[in-house]
């Protein structure tokens, strides 16, 4: 499958750095390279780019978190063409892929990168590697799959992509949202769409934070290996036949227990269905527990109340992230 370049997308040889417009995003033209089926529901898909070392992650080279947008053309048609890539789905680029008639301007998807690996110069008689960026997809294979995971279900090397991200020219690094802060224990929670953020996160914490790990998935075929140096234990559930999100919950009522006088606030209910349910405060406040949960949105909005009501934990302590809507398609 090939898409069209965006006419902003990549940094031509005869054009130059000095040329190449500094921008919090930009849009890279990506082809898969390696293909792997992880487990039943997980297919990682590994792209490499001539651009690629343009992309942007933490000052540490981390991409945590880290969201990107995945362009999709639709069948027969070529991605169209757009003027500006900014770092806000507010801003001109995607007020005018908008525009573009459903029907041929494609679809867009939220993804997160599973990992970014740079580019390793060549030495003496070894040749270079180029740079490389891992995507995990979940396919649903009851035919509940969307366009962006259809596509990963037939991926091949040599096809290509094209990914909207951030631009480490830019500085700052736009999408990635997990900031403990001095936290030295955390709480990490999310269905299948989570897990590939919380395997990069988990992999990034150093020797002394503890805590633990929630991951709840369709089987337990999808269990994969997580390594981290923290001390953070790793609970895989298998969802089964129960509801999305309910084991997962249970357990992090297990894990998390009101104190006999604690009282917290009342979150603002937030329509799921209406509205993004997203909260993530610039950094955690003190040493104690920070949680960072993601997945489904009404799950997400449980667990948000149970912490910060029941629990009584400080809002600026908790990340929650609606990634997606049962029934619901979001860009």
């Amino acid at each position: 499958m090939s898409s069209a370049i965006l006419d902003v997308s990549s940094v031509s040889t005869a054009m130059g750095l000095e040329a190449d417009p500094i921008k919090p995003m930009r849009a890279f033209d990506l082809r898969v390279s390696a293909v792997a089926q992880l487990s039943e529901h997980f297919r990682r898909i590994t792209f490499t780019g001539s651009d690629l070392a343009l992309f942007g992650s933490n000052a540490a080279g981390e991409t945590l978190d880290l969201r990107v947008k995945v362009m999709i053309p639709s069948p027969g048609h070529a991605l169209p063409e757009l003027s500006n890539i900014r770092g806000s789905l507010q801003d001109d680029w995607y007020q005018s892929w908008l525009a573009v008639d459903e029907s041929v301007r494609g679809v867009m998807r939220t993804y997160t990168v599973r990992a970014l690996r740079p580019e390793v110069p060549a030495t003496g008689s070894t040749p270079a590697v180029p740079a490389e960026l891992d995507i995990d997809f979940v396919l649903h294979l009851d035919g509940g799959s969307g366009p962006a995971a259809n596509w990963a279900a037939s991926a091949q090397p040599g096809d290509t992509l094209l990914l909207v991200g951030p631009c480490a020219r830019w500085g700052d690094c736009l999408g990635i949202e997990f900031a403990p802060g001095e936290s030295g224990r955390v709480l990490l929670v999310g269905d299948e769409t989570a897990v590939p953020a919380i395997a990069a996160i988990l992999e990034t914490l150093p020797a002394h934070v503890s805590g633990h790990a929630v991951l709840e998935v369709p089987t337990a075929a999808d269990f994969l290996d997580i390594a981290t140096p923290a001390s953070v234990e790793v609970q895989w559930l298998a969802r089964g036949d129960n509801p999305h999100g309910e084991i997962m919950s249970r357990q992090v009522r297990s894990l998390v227990v009101p104190a006999a006088c604690a009282v917290g606030e009342e979150p603002e209910d937030v329509d799921v269905d209406a509205t993004i349910l997203w909260e993530t405060p610039a950094a955690a406040t003190g040493h104690g527990l920070y949680a960072w949960i993601a997945g489904e949105a009404a799950a997400i909005r449980g667990l948000r109340r149970y912490l910060v009501r029941d629990v009584g934990m400080d809002r600026n302590a908790v990340a929650f992230m609606g990634y997606w809507r049962k029934g619901q398609a979001l860009s």
